[in-house]
């Protein structure tokens, strides 16, 4: 099959998110095929095809080459389908992988690297949302991954992916934002035609999975949650203009991860 979506969910907390994004992306997208990798049973009927999690150093990186599909566009299951995909999957006519760039750059946390130091304006990729198509090159590159994941003993694949990414020669693209919408509060900034926001990829809806009260579901909750988290991280920070508070930000909070902030 051409194009297709799969999902990676170990464990009864992942299937449900996982279900609640593939329930959004049929609505959006009617005729996608869309696959999922669990170790859980009972799944509903909404997957085109369920299958367990091969082997390998995590669920993810063992299930990204397995994809039936010959171009696929990989989904946490923390995220949310708001429009049709559209022509999405063209880029893969000239690209072998299409990856966004992640948020809070100039944290230790985006910033870090295993072998490689990069420039700071080669951050790492959120690897939450990915597009690649089958191809030796990308069979290579997924399995140099999983290789150099082992090899550098993180919890996060974006390490070992960043580091990747920059020595090797394979054709990749970076996606505008909206296809993994991870700061909801710039669509408080972008004009009527700036953006058409595609995917959200939120933390926090998994947030109950890690102990909050509130179970956020939908954008709404999210744009509410984000916008007073926002103003709170601000509101401790000195004034400054409106670029060099930026700056300021990152001289006093240099070292903090902040990956869950807003």
């Amino acid at each position: 099959m051409r194009d297709g979506v799969i999902y990676v969910a170990k464990g009864a907390g992942y299937l449900d998110l996982a279900e609640r994004s593939v329930a959004s992306l049929k609505r959006c997208n009617p005729g996608l095929a869309v696959d999922l990798f669990t170790d859980q049973a009972g799944v509903s009927t909404l997957w085109d095809q369920v299958r367990p999690i091969p082997a390998g150093v995590t669920p993810k990186l063992a299930s990204l080459p397995e994809s039936r599909f010959a171009r696929t566009l990989y989904m946490d299951c923390d995220t949310l389908v708001l429009a049709p995909f559209g022509d999405l999957f063209e880029v893969l006519e000239r690209f072998e992988l299409a990856v966004a760039h992640d948020v809070r750059r100039t944290s230790a946390l985006i910033r870090e690297g295993h072998l490689v130091a990069t420039p700071y304006a080669f951050p790492q990729m959120n690897c939450g949302v990915m597009l690649y198509r089958r191809s030796d090159a990308t069979a290579a590159f997924l399995a140099d991954w999983q290789r150099r994941y082992a090899a550098a003993g993180r919890g996060r694949d974006q390490v070992s992916f960043r580091d990747l990414l920059w020595q090797s020669d394979i054709r990749f693209y970076v996606l505008p934002p909206e296809f993994n919408l991870r700061r909801v509060t710039v669509l408080d900034a972008w004009e009527p035609l700036d953006a058409r926001p595609t995917i959200l990829h939120s933390h926090r809806l998994l947030q109950h999975l890690r102990g909050a009260e509130t179970r956020l579901d939908d954008l709404a909750a999210i744009m509410v949650a984000e916008r007073q988290a926002l103003a709170e991280e601000w509101a401790g920070l000195p004034d400054g203009g409106a670029a060099e508070r930026f700056h300021l930000a990152e001289t006093l909070l240099r070292g903090g991860d902040g990956a869950d902030a807003p």
